[in-house]
């Protein structure tokens, strides 16, 4: 008589793990699930986001109580395909004598950062406007003793996402960092940029602002919210395309591979002239309104890491007195 039940239980498990995930009901509270050492300064520190509905995972470098916050953003892979920040530069090194938190957010591929207006059937569920400016700030400040004051940069992809998020939220950052990004979102050639940069990871722009015409695309394009911008520190960069002092068989990234050489020079070249074309005509805007803006607008140079990085070194200082780190 019991031989039915035994049968009966690896089959209610199989169904069990049918049931898709999403149907789990939504945490409403956002909050530090785990903080784990990883050497020195390092953690791993884990935050469960009540606006997605998921841990996020972020790389932190703490010097103590009573420092102010640089956020710094990955890539369009949101650090997971070819690595982020501290696989590919040297903040990890040289921030470590440094008084200020960066925390570096793992994940948010092809999502620039922002919130959604739908779920997206490859990226599922992004709301990273909410998280960054929102959800995390006050948990990190009550957990790490921070001081209030933030700057944020991003690269590539999240370049715009951080000109965006600072335009956003008012008060919240002092400094902003936009390294070789595309800083228009809404005319026609933007839009395709945008998309065609989702596309790459099967996402469609559509969920992410709506149609062309829909207002949220002019409420995230950087030139026409410039003017928001005002009072904040803001470092600008791009190259032009043209092989610069990194673009050589011995550079990080290349390491003496020359497939990634032809790459770079390649791809990476299209992309940063591209850049070029969006980053010239944005400090001149901002030239116009008479905000200030340190513009690194380097004479050669393609879509590469090592530039970033010095991006990094180059900026710090403005941000450091902005935050007073």
């Amino acid at each position: 008589m019991r031989r039915p039940m035994r049968c009966l239980v690896p089959l209610l498990a199989v169904v069990a793990a049918l049931v898709p995930a999403a149907t789990a009901a939504a945490d409403p509270e956002s909050r530090i699930l785990d903080v784990r050492p990883l050497g020195g300064r390092e953690h791993e520190v884990v935050v469960h986001s009540a606006a997605m509905n998921k841990p996020i995972t972020l790389w932190m470098s703490h010097p103590g109580s009573g420092a102010p916050a640089l956020y710094l953003l990955n890539a369009v892979d949101g650090g997971e395909d070819g690595g982020p920040w501290t696989r590919r530069t040297d903040v990890a090194e040289f921030f470590a004598d440094k008084n200020v938190n960066v925390i570096v957010p793992m994940g948010g591929r092809a999502s620039y950062y922002t919130d959604w207006v739908r779920d997206d059937p490859a990226l599922g569920r992004n709301q990273w406007t909410t998280f960054l400016t929102k959800e995390l700030p006050p948990l990190l400040e009550a957990k790490f003793g921070m001081t209030g004051r933030n700057a944020i940069a991003g690269l590539s992809m999240s370049a715009t996402s951080a000109l965006n998020l600072a335009t956003g939220a008012p008060g919240l950052y002092q400094a902003v960092g936009a390294y070789s990004g595309c800083p228009r979102t809404s005319d026609p050639v933007a839009q395709a940029y945008v998309s065609a940069q989702l596309a790459v990871f099967g996402a469609n722009a559509t969920n992410m602002w709506g149609g062309p015409d829909n207002p949220a695309w002019a409420a995230n394009d950087p030139m026409l919210q410039a003017e928001r911008l005002r009072g904040l520190a803001l470092y600008v960069s791009s190259g032009n395309g043209a092989p610069g002092e990194h673009d050589n068989i011995g550079d990080r990234g290349v390491d003496g591979n020359p497939g990634r050489l032809i790459d770079r020079m390649l791809v990476g070249g299209v992309m940063e002239t591209v850049v070029g074309g969006c980053t010239r005509p944005f400090v001149d805007r901002l030239h116009e309104l008479g905000i200030p803006v340190t513009a690194n607008l380097r004479p050669a140079g393609t879509h590469a890491w090592t530039y970033w990085q010095d991006d990094v070194h180059l900026s710090w200082p403005l941000f450091a007195a902005a935050i007073g780190a």
